[in-house]
C-alpha cells in the first residue's frame, strides 16, 4: 500500500527578535553566538499565540492547499512540548476549527522536538490498517528559553501540519518507509509545574542528538538499501544551524541537499516543527521524482528517519497556500522588553 503526504500547511509567527537584541541585555558576544549556533534572529509568538492557535493555521493552510473535505480526517494528532493545557487536548481544538470534529480520534503527542514525527508514523498506521480514510499529525511550538540560558538563543515558534493518506491520485509525496531509534538519555527536561526546561549540557551533543540522528539515518538507509547520494534533499532536526550541519556531513550528505531546507537561521528553532518546516521548505520548491531523506529528534531522546519521494501531484497544489518563504518574509523585529511581554516572561505577583 503506498502511504504519504496528501497536503501540508506552515505557520510562522511575523515577529523576530535579533540575536543580538538577546545578547545586548546579557552583556553576551553576539558574534560569537551567531557564528557558533548560525542562528540569527527568531520568529516570536504574539501575546495571543499559542501552540494551538499555531496547530489550527497550519491545519487550516494543509486543508486549503489539498483542497481537503475536513469530514474525511479522522485523527488528528498535534505533537508539542508547550501544549497550552497539562490536562485538555490541543487536537480537538484543531479538530472542530478545521471542522473534523465529531467523528474523529483526537489526542497530543510530546516526545519533545519529534513529536510530530511521531504522530506522522502514528498516522500512517491508521490510515493503512483501513481504520482511517486520513490522517492529520501536527508538529507546533511556542518553545521556551530560560532569561539568559543558551537556549533563549534559538527557542522559537512555529508550525506544520501534514495530511496523511493511501490514494495514490492525492499523494504529493510518498513516505517509501521510515525507521526510529530511542534510547532513555537525559539531555533535556521539564518537570510539570516548571516554567522553562532544563538541559544537561554534556549529553545536549554526542550522546543526545548525534547519537540519535545518526543511527535512525542509518538504520532506515540500510533498511531500505539506499544512501545519501540517492537524494535530491536531506533535512534534519535543526536546534540550530550547526548540529544539522555536522550531521549531515557525518552521513554524507552534502551543503547543497541540505540548504533548501535548513531554515533555523532565519526563525530559530521550532522545536516540534523544526524538522516538519524543513520539509515543508524543500517540498515548496522540490520537483516531481526528486527524493527527501529527514530525520527528526526529539530530547530523551529518539529520532524518527523517512524517506520520501514527490510526485506530479506536488505542482497541483503547492501554490495554494502560503510557502514557507513567504512565512518567514517581511519580519516585525520587536525589542526585549516587548520580546518579555509576547512571551510572558513578564508575570504579575
Amino acid at each position: 500500500m503506498t502511504i504519504g503526504i496528501v497536503s501540508y500547511g506552515a505557520y510562522v509567527p511575523r515577529y523576530r527578535i535579533k540575536i543580538e537584541e538577546i545578547a545586548r541585555l546579557w552583556g553576551d558576544d553576539a558574534e560569537a553566538l551567531k557564528k557558533g549556533l548560525m542562528v540569527y534572529e527568531k520568529s516570536v509568538p504574539d501575546v495571543d499565540e499559542d501552540a494551538a492557535t499555531i496547530a489550527v493555521e497550519a491545519a487550516r493552510s494543509a486543508v486549503a492547499r489539498g483542497e481537503i473535505d475536513p469530514s474525511r480526517i479522522g485523527a488528528v494528532y498535534t505533537g508539542s512540548e508547550s501544549h497550552p493545557y497539562a490536562v485538555k487536548p490541543t487536537s480537538t481544538i484543531v479538530g472542530q476549527a478545521i471542522g473534523a470534529t465529531p467523528v474523529m480520534t483526537a489526542a497530543d503527542f510530546e516526545f519533545a522536538c519529534k513529536a510530530g514525527t511521531a504522530a506522522i508514523q502514528a498516522c500512517m498506521g491508521l490510515v493503512s490498517s483501513g481504520m482511517i480514510d486520513l490522517g492529520l499529525a501536527i508538529g507546533a511550538d511556542v518553545s521556551q528559553g530560560a532569561p539568559s540560558d543558551a537556549l533563549e538563543y534559538t527557542a522559537a515558534a512555529g508550525g506544520v501540519a501534514c495530511i496523511i493518506g493511501n490514494k495514490e491520485s492525492e499523494i504529493a509525496a510518498i513516505i517509501e518507509d521510515t525507521y526510529s531509534f530511542t534510547t532513555d538519555t537525559p539531555d533535556f527536561w521539564r518537570r510539570e509545574g516548571m516554567p522553562y526546561p532544563e538541559h544537561g549540557g554534556r549529553f545536549t551533543g554526542d550522546p543526545g542528538y548525534f547519537r540519535h540522528v545518526t543511527n535512525g539515518a542509518r538504520g532506515l538507509m540500510e533498511k531500505i538499501g539506499t544512501k545519501p547520494e540517492d537524494y535530491d534533499y536531506a533535512v534534519f532536526h535543526q536546534p540550530n544551524g550547526k548540529f544539522p550541519t555536522r550531521a549531515a556531513k557525518m552521513l554524507g550528505f552534502s551543503r547543497a541537499q541540505i540548504e533548501p531546507g535548513l531554515v533555523v537561521p532565519k526563525i530559530g528553532n521550532t522545536y516540534s516543527g523544526s524538522c516538519l518546516m524543513g520539509i515543508a521548505a524543500t517540498l515548496d520548491q522540490a520537483k516531481p521524482g526528486d527524493r527527501i531523506f529527514a530525520t527528526a529528534f526529539g530530547s530523551g531522546a529518539g529520532s524518527d528517519a523517512f524517506s520520501i519521494t514527490v510526485t506530479d501531484k506536488i505542482e497541483e497544489i503547492r501554490d495554494r497556500a502560503p510557502k514557507v518563504s513567504e512565512l518567514i518574509k517581511d519580519p516585525i523585529y520587536i525589542d526585549y522588553a516587548r520580546y518579555a511581554k509576547h512571551k510572558g516572561k513578564i508575570r504579575l505577583a
